[in-house]
């Protein structure tokens, strides 16, 4: 089956030279390649990685309609309008997100936005701890592929680095990956901000009970947020300053200026699922502070008081 990667962020590079370096015909795209197709390589975004010769640099966006499974790496803000952009182009097409988050515009996650904005379409998502770059270096780890009777999916996708696992829950798996980036800011105001190591766990800890209860409500399986991509993704991204949701909760933390031009998923996510929460009459604390430190609402000081006098309860 033919592959085509749309979207040359540094994970949507490292995706397309994963899947290439095993000598499949993979396709590329950007909006705007600069020299990609010359250099062979992402200069701006990921560079240092070289393409392999199987490794095919897009012209223009119609070329995806000569492969079967295309995958999503444009970033969650902007899935839902690519899609409607593009949506005569991908009818009957595996689509697989690479994207997490949830949109804040209308709640959803991206496997439910491909099956309203495409629904000839077969949506995938795929998600897990995974750093571009430990990707692009052939560097080992596994994630989650969830689709409905994805065996021959996760065939076509697996390569010598990535160890995909099966999963037909579509909702715990997209889940998991958004809220972990909202945790993991907390994690990184909690040390930039000098809480400690202590903190840090406590939050995740929380975080990951948050995760439970937002995914029960959505209808997920609760044993989805235990693997992979839930909390195998929450330990990796809450815990590296190569996360960037992570360096932009230490960078808030620090008081240091906020990183310009990066994709930050949680910031949208953490307002996205917060709304969510006080309307389904939820508690969600950590995802709501952080919406409240980001919104100039609270003060770290404050909202870390917030958090420590919440009545107490039972674990």
């Amino acid at each position: 089956m033919s592959i085509s990667v749309l979207g040359a962020g540094a994970f949507g590079t490292a995706l397309a030279i994963s899947l290439a370096q095993d000598g499949r015909a993979v396709g590329l795209w950007a909006r705007d390649p600069g020299d990609m197709a010359s250099a062979r390589e992402n200069t701006r975004r990921l560079p240092g990685f070289a393409f392999p010769d199987s490794l095919t640099v897009l012209e223009k966006i119609e070329d995806v309609q000569t492969s079967d499974i295309i995958l999503l790496a444009v970033p969650m803000q902007k899935l839902a309008g690519f899609l409607a952009e593009n949506a005569t182009l991908f009818q009957d097409k595996t689509l697989v997100a690479c994207c997490k988050g949830v949109d804040l515009q209308s709640g959803l996650g991206p496997a439910e936005i491909i099956q309203r904005s495409c629904p000839s379409a077969t949506p995938a998502i795929l998600s897990g701890p995974s750093f571009a770059v430990d990707i692009a270096a052939g560097l080992p780890t596994a994630l989650t592929l969830a689709c409905e009777d994805g065996e021959a999916l996760q065939a076509a996708l697996s390569t010598k680095n990535i160890r995909l696992y099966r999963s037909s829950d579509l909702i715990g798996v997209e889940i998991g990956g958004a809220l972990k980036n909202v945790v993991a800011i907390a994690c990184g105001i909690a040390i930039g901000a000098g809480l400690g190591e202590s903190a840090r766990a406590a939050l995740m800890t929380r975080g990951y009970a948050e995760m439970q209860r937002y995914a029960a409500l959505k209808g997920a399986n609760s044993d989805t947020l235990s693997g992979l991509s839930g909390f195998g993704d929450l330990t990796l991204t809450c815990s590296s300053a190569k996360s960037r949701n992570y360096s932009f909760g230490l960078a808030l933390g620090h008081g240091d200026p906020l990183p310009e031009g990066t994709t930050v998923e949680g910031r949208a996510t953490a307002k996205a699922v917060s709304n969510f929460a006080q309307s389904a009459n939820i508690e969600m604390p950590i995802a709501q502070m952080v919406v409240a430190v980001l919104d100039k609402q609270l003060t770290i000081g404050q909202a870390v008081e917030s958090l420590l006098s919440r009545p107490l309860k039972e674990e």
